[in-house]
Parts: C-alpha cells; sequence; structure tokens
C-alpha cells in the first residue's frame, strides 16, 4: 500500500502542475506520466469504491483517473495556459533579443516546445531572428545547457552568422554545425580519423565537371554507353508528343516552340519525328539540307514555294516525312488518318500532289510515315529506303559529343545526371527501384534510355572516388553510426535552419540523434515554399509529411508536432508580397500560408518590359535610368539586383552598367545564388521559354520522380517556387524583361490574370 502511495503522490504532483505548468508540456515530456496513470488507472483506481476509500479520497484520486481518461484536453489546457505565461514573463526578452522587438507570431514560435516544431517562415519574415532568440530562451530559461543544444545550418557562413550573434545575445557558444561538418565530426569521433574528402565535395561546379568527363570518357570506352547516349539525345532528350495528343494547331505550335526541337547538325525542326530523322542522318554522316527550295521550278500552282523536308546533298533524294497514321479496316483496305486538328482530305491531297511533282520532273522521292514510328521501325523504315541509294560515312562518337556540347545539350544532361546521382545516394535507391518506380509511373521507353547511361556512369562515379567520400556517403556513415549507438550524441535540442533544402538523408541523420534521447526535440525553420534545390538532394516531401517523419506521439496518436506561420514579411511591400503568394499557391500542394507585406504601393509595383532578340541590352538600359532617375532623396544608392535562371544570362556589359548609373548598386545573381538576399528593385532577365529558359525545362523533369519519395504532379511545381524567390528578393519593385518570341508561360501567366496587379509598358515607375 506504500508503494501505492508513493506512486498516487508522485502521479497527483506531476498532474497538478500541468494547472500552471513550468515547462511546455509537450508529447514526450507527457507520455511517461501519461502510461503511469493509465496503468494505475486500470489496475488499482477503477477498482476501488467510494464507499470504501471515503468521499475525500475519491476527490483525491480522481485527477489522475480524469488525465487517463481525457489526457489530450490536460494538455491542450496545459499548453494555453503555460503559452500566455511565458509570453508575458519573457516579454522584456522578447523585446531586446533582437535588435527590432520581435513579432507576436516570432515569439509564439520560441515558446512552443513541442517534440517537433515546424516553422513557416516566408521570404523577409525574420527566421535568423527566429532561430537565434529560440536558442538564447533555451539557455536563458534553463531549459537546455549550451552543449545540449545543437543548431544546424546548410551553409558555412549562415552557420557563422547564427553562432555569432546567439554568443553575443546570451554569453555562451553553442554547437552551430553544417550538416557536413556534424557528420564528419561523428565520423571522426566514431573512427578515430576522418576520411579524405573528395575534391568536388564542396564545389558544384566541379562535380558537374566530373560528372560530364565521366560520361565522355565513357562514351569514347564503352560502345554500349555511346549508343545509349545518342538515342537518348536522338529521342529522349525531351519529353514527346505527338501531333496526336493536340485539339488544336495552335496548341501543338505552342508546345513545339517551347521544346526548341534542334537537331545535332543546330536546324530547328517542326516535329519530334523529324528530328529523329535529322539527327539519324547526321550520326551517319549524310549530309542534308532541312527544308529547301525544290530544285526545280513549279509555276502556276497557286501554291506556297515547295519546300520538302529533307533534301541529302550528295545523291539528290528527297525525304518527305508524313504526318499520317493508319488503320487496317475489316475489308482489308487501309485507312490514313491525321492529326485532330488537320483537314485530313487537304492533307492526302498535298500528299499526293507532291508524289506527283515528283513523279513529273524525275526527282527521287523516299517516304516516311508517322505509322512507322508508331510502329516501332521509324529508322529500320528510313534506312532501308536509302541503302541503294547512299553511303554512310558514320561520325565518331567523340565528334558527336562535342557537337552536343557545343549546342548546349550536354550541360543541361549533366545536371539532370548530376541532380538524379546525389538523389538516387541520398534515398539509398538501387536501380531495381528506379526501374520499378519507372514502371509504375508509366515512364516507358524514356525511363529505360536514362537508367542505361546513368547505371554505368555511377559505377564509374563511385569507383574514381575510392577512399575518398562525398557528401552524401559521409552524412549517410554519420546516421547510420548514430543509428546503431556508436555515437553518442550529447543533444536534446536539435534546431534547423532551412528546413525546406532538407534531404533523405539529412532527415536519416536527424532521426537517428532524436531517437538517442526520450525528450529531444526538434525545432525546424523553414519555407516550403522556397524549396528550390532538389538538385542538391532536397525533399518537399519531408517537410509536407513534418508530423509523420519528426513528430512524436501521445495517447495512441502519432506524428505529433506544432505550426507555427511567421506570416509578417519586412521586406516586400503588398503588390509583390500577395503577387507572389497567390503565384506559388496555384500548386496545391504547397503549405497555406498568411502573409502580412511589409507595406502599401500606392501603384503598380511588378511590371512587365516586353523585349526583341536584339534589343534584350536597350531595355535593360531603359529600366535601369529609369530607377536612377527615382532613386533615393536621401542620395543613398539605390540597391538593384539582376537575376536570371542560369549565370549564362549575366550582362557580359554588367561592368560598364555600374560605371554608367553611379547611384545604384547593381549587382547580378542566380536566382538560387540570390536566396536570403533582397534589394531595392529586382530585374528578372531572359523570361523565356525553352529548354534553358524560364521555367527550365530541366529542373523539372519527370525522371527525378524515380529518385522522389513523391512525385510532384503539378506542372513547373519547382520552377514555379524559383519564381517565387525571385519575385520575394525585391522590396518596392519587380521588372520582368520577358520575350516576345518565346513568351514565358510564367510572364502569360501574370500577365493573364487582372488580380496579380501586373503593369506593362518600357519604364519603370515604381
Amino acid at each position: 500500500m506504500e508503494k501505492d502511495a508513493l506512486r498516487i503522490n508522485g502521479l497527483l504532483s506531476a498532474i497538478g502542475e500541468l494547472r500552471n505548468p513550468t515547462h511546455y508540456p509537450s508529447a514526450c515530456l507527457l507520455m511517461p506520466i501519461l502510461a503511469k496513470a493509465k496503468i494505475l488507472d486500470t489496475t488499482l483506481l477503477s477498482k476501488l469504491r467510494p464507499e470504501a476509500i471515503g468521499t475525500d479520497q475519491t476527490r483525491r484520486i480522481e485527477p489522475i483517473s480524469a488525465f487517463a481518461k481525457a489526457p489530450k484536453r490536460f494538455r491542450e489546457q496545459a499548453i494555453a495556459r503555460f503559452v500566455e505565461t511565458e509570453l508575458m514573463h519573457w516579454h522584456d526578452f522578447f523585446d531586446s533579443v533582437e535588435s527590432n522587438p520581435l513579432t507576436p507570431e516570432q515569439r509564439l514560435a520560441i515558446v512552443v516546445d513541442e517534440d517537433a516544431t515546424l516553422v513557416l517562415a516566408g521570404a523577409g519574415s525574420g527566421k535568423t531572428s527566429v532561430i537565434t532568440a529560440k536558442a538564447a530562451y533555451l539557455m536563458k530559461a534553463g531549459i537546455r545547457k549550451p552543449e545540449e543544444i545543437l543548431l544546424l545550418a546548410f551553409a558555412r557562413g549562415a552557420a557563422q552568422e547564427i553562432s555569432a550573434r546567439i554568443e553575443e545575445r546570451c554569453g555562451a557558444p553553442v554547437e552551430v554545425k553544417t550538416f557536413h561538418a556534424l557528420a564528419y565530426h561523428i565520423i571522426g569521433v566514431v573512427d578515430g580519423s576522418k576520411p579524405a574528402l573528395a575534391p568536388h565535395a564542396t564545389d558544384d561546379v566541379a562535380f558537374l565537371a566530373l560528372i560530364r568527363k565521366i560520361l565522355k570518357d565513357l562514351v569514347g570506352a564503352q560502345p554500349a554507353v555511346y549508343r545509349a547516349t545518342i538515342d537518348w539525345f536522338a529521342q529522349f532528350f525531351v519529353v514527346p508528343q505527338s501531333p496526336w495528343d493536340f485539339k488544336t494547331r495552335h496548341t501543338y505550335y505552342t508546345y513545339i516552340e517551347k521544346q526548341d526541337l534542334r537537331t545535332l547538325q543546330g536546324e530547328r525542326v517542326k516535329s519530334y519525328e523529324e528530328l529523329l530523322i535529322a539527327n539519324w542522318l547526321y550520326e551517319k554522316g549524310i549530309a542534308y539540307a532541312y527544308e529547301p527550295l525544290y530544285e526545280l521550278p513549279l509555276k502556276g500552282t497557286g501554291r506556297r514555294i515547295y519546300t520538302p523536308d529533307f533534301r541529302l546533298t550528295d545523291s539528290g533524294i528527297y525525304i518527305e516525312h508524313f504526318g499520317v497514321r493508319r488503320k487496317r479496316m475489316r475489308d482489308g483496305t487501309e485507312h490514313l488518318m491525321t492529326a485532330p486538328y488537320i483537314d485530313r482530305d487537304a492533307y492526302l491531297a498535298d500528299m499526293e500532289w507532291k508524289r506527283g511533282v515528283h513523279a513529273t520532273h524525275g526527282t527521287v522521292l523516299i517516304e516516311t510515315f508517322s505509322y512507322d514510328r508508331q510502329e516501332g521501325r521509324l529508322l529500320q523504315a528510313l534506312e532501308e529506303k536509302l541503302a541503294p541509294h547512299v553511303t554512310y560515312n558514320p561520325r565518331r562518337p567523340e565528334t558527336i559529343f562535342n557537337r552536343l556540347i557545343e549546342l548546349h545539350r550536354i550541360d543541361s544532361f549533366t545536371r539532370l545526371l548530376g541532380t538524379f546521382l546525389r538523389k538516387y545516394k541520398n534515398g539509398g535507391y538501387s536501380i531495381q527501384d528506379c526501374e520499378n518506380k519507372a514502371r509504375a509511373l508509366k515512364a516507358g521507353r524514356r525511363a529505360k534510355a536514362f537508367l542505361n547511361i546513368f547505371e554505368p556512369l555511377y559505377q564509374e562515379y563511385q569507383k574514381r572516388l575510392g577512399e575518398r567520400i562525398d557528401f552524401e556517403d559521409m552524412i549517410l556513415r554519420a546516421a547510420h553510426y548514430a543509428e546503431i549507438g556508436r555515437y553518442d550524441s550529447p543533444f536534446h535540442h536539435i534546431l534547423v535552419d532551412e528546413f525546406q533544402d532538407i534531404s533523405q538523408s539529412r532527415a536519416r541523420l536527424i532521426k537517428a540523434l532524436k531517437a538517442q534521447h526520450a525528450d529531444t526535440r526538434l525545432f525546424a525553420v523553414g519555407d516550403d515554399w522556397q524549396s528550390i534545390f532538389r538538385f542538391a538532394g532536397s525533399d518537399i516531401h519531408l517537410m509536407r509529411n513534418f508530423g509523420h517523419e519528426f513528430g512524436g506521439n501521445f495517447d495512441g496518436e502519432s506524428a505529433v508536432h506544432r505550426v507555427v506561420d511567421l506570416g509578417r514579411t519586412f521586406r516586400s511591400v503588398d503588390r509583390i508580397a500577395f503577387a507572389a503568394r497567390r503565384f506559388v499557391l496555384k500548386n496545391p500542394s504547397q503549405i497555406p500560408k498568411k502573409v502580412i507585406p511589409a507595406g502599401t504601393a500606392k501603384k503598380p509595383a511588378i511590371r512587365i518590359v516586353d523585349t526583341e532578340y536584339n534589343n534584350t541590352d536597350t531595355k535593360l538600359r531603359e529600366v535601369l535610368t529609369n530607377l536612377s532617375e527615382t532613386g533615393d532623396a536621401n542620395r543613398r544608392k539605390t540597391c538593384v539586383l539582376l537575376l536570371g535562371r542560369y549565370r549564362f544570362v549575366r550582362p557580359k556589359n554588367l561592368s560598364e552598367l555600374k560605371h554608367q548609373f553611379p547611384n545604384l548598386s547593381i549587382s547580378y545573381k542566380t536566382i538560387h545564388a540570390s536566396k536570403g538576399l533582397e534589394a531595392d528593385h529586382v530585374i528578372l532577365l531572359n523570361a523565356a521559354s525553352g529548354r534553358t529558359g524560364f521555367p527550365s525545362e530541366i529542373t523539372d523533369d519527370p525522371l527525378l520522380d524515380l529518385v522522389s519519395t513523391e512525385t510532384e504532379p503539378f506542372e513547373n511545381a519547382e520552377e514555379r517556387r524559383v519564381m517565387y524567390v525571385a519575385m520575394t528578393r525585391a522590396r518596392h519593385s519587380l521588372t520582368l524583361l520577358a520575350s516576345v518570341s518565346r513568351p514565358s508561360d510564367f510572364v502569360s501567366e501574370l500577365r493573364g490574370e487582372a488580380e496579380y496587379g501586373i503593369a506593362s509598358g518600357d519604364t519603370n515607375d515604381a
């Protein structure tokens, strides 16, 4: 009985503290109390009769039974009391811990201390202030000692800045590391020494250069890889769609314009099937002209000048590719069909006219058909028909590879291979996993063609690593050591900055550290709207499923976590902030967040300026001239940030522009490199369509779904987030220099909906 009395007294004391909690009642702290209460209630208290123990004792032990029966209500009430009291108690601290008083949302984020807490920190919402103040609060409140706190950042500069700010605020250093530094430290502790890092581990440019070098070497040394690479660029470089997939001529030609179907010889063709034919001719060393004028004059036809699809330069043979499919009828006859938007009768009549021209003038015409490709024998049929007329002189593998480099095809393919490789390693995938996923996603021949290149490339990459390790190996090895207990974690609070950039391997490391102590809390700060580093392995699934991945357990409920939305931006005016929010939330998978803008704009803050191929520089100067004339009245240099989707977009005359506009502070960044930066005015360059346009058609390649936890079915999902990042770098105005000839889908969307409040024109009077 004395033992039961001690148990009862201990539980009554713990439950009583929930009326005025001194610590945040997180699930991990209350779960042991709840487990004891339920056991005691089941085994003893529920069996006691009031008439046997008396009214006073019944009333005394009632809180234990009440807590056992309704623990969630107890916990919710305790949380509300704690948060209210704590916010009042630390009011002065929150006013002074940063240069400006913290907002109500920031204060709430700091006192909330769930098993897993996710702070949604939109662009310009002061996330660094929150994570700095959180660490300071944990120490000043006596919740944790400095050595029990781990703060993880993705970049060394960010880690150093946060570390300095924390020590300045509370006079004590906190362990602030990048994920890589932490992993390297863990390996050193366990192994007694640290392995050599691969030279490219800290250099993305070097990493991509290595991938390209491996690909080039394999193409030259392994015929199977050469064949697979040529097949890739000839047939699968873009996600092919046939004319039969479109209902109107306009939608088909819009698609073709965006795909930029450029042959190995360099010309743009009008269909995917023409691309296959042209590249096959080039590979075989058969000189040709695309859409040349027919060699003989055709007068009085009433038609446009006749330009056959191809003419073979040496033999004079013509090739016409006819866009018809065939269907075998019940009576055995063959019925030819055209795409839905084409007048079948007119098209078939045109075919007959072309045949008649060649028959009349004695020129040789070779015909191919869309049904050849549909039946899987387009190039075979072409080869059979050309065999009597031509001599093949196949180009060497290195010649074709160098040609792909000249056309900037290898660079984009290298980026795709590099992104795939990192995600492949991060997620611990196998080739079989990828093949299974490809079947599930019906990725078909394109996925198979890609894996035929990736598999030998990955094997060679691992071989060249030798005894060295890359960052993916480093994180995975450290996670393994933490999982099996070879590394003993001293950390009870793990704070993670830029959580939207988390990868599967980094998440595995966090989970392993968190699992070592029952009371370890995770405090993650991030913005899924700014998740733009898929190429470096980031997996947005982890943030969207934060509770499931990192949450605690309480009363049979899993995934227990708390989300705090900071909401307020200290950067962008309303006409930018609201437009950016509307734009990014077109993707229903993004987590909704409120936005409180930094100020009110009295006129349009986003402007679209149309550009032609030869006047982009002129338009940029016009925009800069206007910004220069409407500069700061206090003679402070107006900050202007030029943004581009790729490095090559950087203006070649940037130094000249800086000299021409001395009262403007002009800089150029890629959008990815601009993350975390802000400027008075932002000018987005080269808003055009195309594989290396914006939206880029490389980043969101469907093949990356083979190494992703979940697919992103929304078109241009990550590129939309990249655009959001670009928009929210601006305080006062955003100008988009938009191509007229190759319009960007994003620009068309912004221009087409009045709710965005976009202005158009050649000047920027923001």
